[in-house]
């Protein structure tokens, strides 16, 4: 294939050749992470995968709540009973050797099982040491990791994502696009005898590797990924060696996907060449064709530049101009919806393992891991139960199950977050600052019913603070509390942190997770004791910030004065808090600025 024909190629046509190219090596290659929702789109392409690979290799669906039983392999708990010994059964891993493993909603797998599968396709083997077993079983496979994120966080776990060769992108690709594939399963078997003999020089690796620098790839696995591409692409298209088309073919289809920044330009001062004088006019017309149609400048461009072109070429063009822009491609923020931590437990929540426990305050026993637990001291505990009561007058327990086999069910739930707001209502800029507070909460009880949090609102003035409104997701009642809110008055901002910390550590006591969110000028006038004098009130608002922030509260201060305060920043400084100085904030950006922040 020629680079100019493969610069034409449509998202399909590349998505094609990348399964013709996983084919001929899927362990090689290490697999594919496709981006495409389930429809008829991505079932083509797995179909047009599967008649590609051999009749005979394996092609095993992996559970998104895989147990590492079933993952790696293990004790075969009704065998062993039966035959009381213990027996082992293969896992998934292991049975898929020679074939690939489709990882469904790979973008939800917890990191463990994304851990466990990268160390198995490092070793080529599955090490089992568990349940009292000790074996090792040798497997080679591909994976297919289907991406069905639509937030831009949810991604495969880089962990796994990094042994992918190949990123593919199915959404934008309609099923009018689709086309039957370029290859037949002849050719690509064919391909994969050819493979083992086909030879790369060093030029192609030292080309590729300096691509991934230029492009802003730091893995260092991604170069040989893509040597091991251009490999299967020689072998594809009937040949021994590797050819600078296969390496820029490797170039757009592996290093592209992961480029993080643009190669840097070259330097225009460079001083202009000398043009070189005109031809004899006795040049024979039959020789100025074929200088003609070779560019000068293609013929003595670097193989490393062609990779690069190459890769360039498939970069999307919103991407290209983030890339510009010093953006980048990767970025991991995260929604506000997800800003409530991770809460571990014996009773509610998403069954993430078992641990040895006993069983009170409400635990879980877990009957299948238990006896799994028990299974291998079968017959010392028969033996010794036989020793105690030689004549059999006591007909024992078909399975002799001890207090340190109990295994307990662990869960794990994401706590909902609640959001305090802490407005300061006083001073002349009050009615303002109010403004735009009740607009930013109000904006963000409209989220509310997406993200299941809840917000609550503090207003401080005069000689204290007031619970305004209560932690709630109502939108109708934050507006009812909201209306009448009045501004004037002294600054009480330790009476203010003291109202924030006692409300915060009511909701952490119904488990959720709190956020306080300051909107202040931290210029304190009002002391804890309701006297005057700014030098006791700052003391005091200092003293009662530090007590917040042992608290493990997580907070934010907004600066709403017209010049960022240096006041605010040492109050943000006790709070432990980000300091958000926003002078001319309007409700819109103070809701979208809380929101990142608390993301």
């Amino acid at each position: 294939m020629t680079e100019s024909a493969a610069l034409e190629l449509t998202p399909w046509e590349l998505a094609s050749i990348a399964a013709g190219l996983f084919a001929v090596d899927p362990a090689g290659c290490g697999g594919v992470a496709l981006k495409a929702h389930a429809g008829p789109v991505r079932d083509r392409w797995l179909e047009l995968l599967r008649g590609l690979l051999p009749a005979s290799a394996p092609l095993r669906r992996l559970p998104l709540h895989i147990a590492d039983g079933r993952l790696l392999g293990g004790l075969d708990l009704a065998a062993t009973l039966k035959a009381g010994r213990p027996i082992a059964e293969r896992g998934l891993l292991a049975e898929s050797d020679g074939g690939v493993v489709v990882a469904a909603m790979a973008e939800r797998l917890t990191p463990a099982t994304a851990g466990r599968m990268a160390a198995v396709m490092d070793t080529h083997e599955v090490r089992l040491e568990r349940d009292g077993l000790g074996m090792r079983l040798p497997t080679r496979f591909g994976v297919v990791a289907l991406d069905e994120g639509v937030a831009e966080e949810e991604q495969v776990p880089h962990v796994l994502s990094d042994r992918l060769a190949f990123h593919l992108d199915l959404i934008p690709v309609s099923t009018r696009e689709v086309a039957p594939p370029l290859w037949t399963a002849e050719e690509v078997s064919a391909a994969r005898q050819r493979l083992a003999a086909v030879e790369t020089g060093d030029e192609i690796l030292e080309a590729l590797c300096g691509a991934a620098v230029s492009l802003g790839i730091a893995s260092l696995r991604v170069p040989f990924l893509a040597l091991r591409v251009a490999r299967a692409a020689a072998a594809l298209d009937g040949r021994d060696t590797v050819s600078q088309e296969d390496a820029a073919l490797a170039g757009r289809l592996v290093l592209a996907p992961r480029a993080t920044m643009l190669p840097a330009a070259e330097e225009d001062n460079e001083e202009p060449q000398e043009q070189e004088p005109p031809p004899p006019e006795d040049t024979p017309q039959e020789e100025q064709p074929e200088q003609e149609d070779q560019d000068p400048a293609d013929m003595d461009k670097p193989l490393e530049d062609r990779v690069l072109e190459a890769a360039k070429a498939s970069l999307p063009a919103g991407l290209l101009a983030q890339l510009k822009m010093g953006a980048g491609s990767r970025s991991r923020s995260s929604t506000p919806g997800k800003a409530g931590a991770l809460q571990q437990g014996n009773r509610r929540g998403r069954p993430v393992g078992t641990r040895r426990g006993e069983l009170r305050a409400g635990a879980r026993l877990n009957v299948i891991e238990t006896l799994r637990a028990a299974a291998p001291w079968q017959p010392l505990r028969r033996a010794h139960a036989l020793a105690e009561d030689p004549e059999g007058s006591r007909r024992g327990p078909r399975v002799h199950v001890r207090r340190d086999d109990f295994r307990i069910t662990r869960f794990k739930q994401r706590t909902e977050t609640t959001t305090i707001f802490a407005v300061d209502a006083s001073g002349s800029a009050a009615l303002h600052r109010l403004a735009e507070a009740k607009g930013a909460v109000e904006l963000l009880l409209a989220d509310c019913y997406v993200r299941r949090d809840s917000v609550g609102m503090i207003a401080f003035r005069g000689q204290g603070a007031e619970l305004l409104l209560p932690p709630t997701r109502s939108l109708v009642r934050a507006k009812r509390s909201l209306a009448a809110l009045p501004g004037g008055g002294g600054t009480p901002l330790a009476a203010a942190i003291d109202a924030v910390r006692e409300l915060a550590e009511s909701v952490q006591r119904r488990g959720d997770s709190p956020v306080a969110v300051f909107l202040t000028d931290g210029r304190a006038n009002i002391a804890r004791d309701g006297a005057t004098g700014r030098a006791k009130a700052t003391e005091d608002a200092l003293a009662a910030a530090r007590e917040l922030a042992g608290r493990g509260v997580k907070t934010i201060l907004v600066d709403t004065s017209p010049r960022p305060q240096r006041s605010a920043q040492e109050l943000a400084r006790a709070l432990e808090a980000q300091y958000l100085p926003l002078p001319h904030a309007d409700a819109a950006s103070l809701s979208s600025a809380v929101q990142t922040a608390t993301g």
